[in-house]
């Protein structure tokens, strides 16, 4: 797990951090108060392993509630595994988030659970008022949900797990705010591509930055011990994934996106 004072220091702020500075009846940052700057889905990811570090939690994800009734389902933004996908958030994205969507659309009621292959891991949660138990999100462990709003009817959540939890019922809702703030801000940098860029691949990624930095086709392929028909395939696949128009508007939405540099 990074050290907390590692990551004030990789995000740039100050000791206190800018959470101290807005008192209201969520804690140290409350929903109301400025959001924090977040350029691109990297930047959210840095904010969101704080908090993780905060509470002790090893791994995490932020979802989008699916826009429809139609289907329920969690959209993934990102996890503790960007760039990558964990298989803890696949988990949450399949049918097992369904009934979260529905809590999520009505209340910010938080929800935890311990799943019985995390036996005791639970006692972090049992004593905290506007808490509830809910099935497992993610198996052998345990975790908490926030659900969290933003402008435009936009609903997410954002979930905590690991065996080695401690929130205390002061910090609880502290952490819920500086969700709130964090989804607010996520929803600013284009939700959808967001959620699309889930799905790139480390292989498309690699050729995308390759074609950020002016090779071509010919020689990603050189350099990746590929056919060109493979790499032209690549960037083809990754353009689509990204609902860009063009290698070129591929290569600027990845850069916004913080999935390359």
């Amino acid at each position: 797990m990074t050290d907390t004072s590692a990551l004030r220091a990789e995000t740039g702020e100050a000791a206190e951090g800018p959470f101290s500075q807005h008192q209201g009846p969520f804690g140290a940052f409350a929903i109301g108060s400025p959001s924090p700057q977040v350029g691109t889905i990297a930047d959210a990811v840095r904010r969101c392993r704080w908090i993780a570090v905060d509470i002790n939690a090893s791994g995490f994800a932020m979802f989008f509630a699916g826009p429809t009734a139609e289907r329920d389902r969690l959209v993934a933004c990102f996890d503790s595994d960007y760039p990558g996908v964990s298989a803890a958030t696949k988990f949450m994205s399949g049918t097992g988030g369904e009934e979260m969507v529905r809590h999520t659309r009505l209340s910010t009621e938080p929800r935890w659970w311990c799943d019985d292959g995390a036996a005791g891991s639970g006692a972090a949660f049992r004593d905290l008022a506007w808490v509830r138990e809910t099935t497992p999100l993610v198996p052998a462990t345990a975790g908490i949900a926030f659900p969290v709003h933003a402008e435009r009817g936009q609903c997410g959540l954002a979930v905590f797990f690991g065996l080695q939890i401690a929130l205390r019922q002061d910090q609880l809702y502290e952490i819920h705010a500086r969700c709130f703030a964090l989804f607010s801000a996520v929803a600013r940098v284009r939700p959808g591509d967001a959620g699309l860029s889930r799905a790139v691949s480390k292989r498309e990624l690699e050729c995308l930055r390759l074609t950020a930095n002016g090779y071509t086709s010919e020689a990603i392929a050189r350099l990746l011990k590929l056919s060109v028909h493979t790499a032209n395939q690549y960037l083809t696949q990754c353009a689509q994934k990204l609902n860009a128009v063009s290698r070129t508007q591929a290569v600027a939405k990845a850069l916004r996106l913080g999935l390359i540099e």
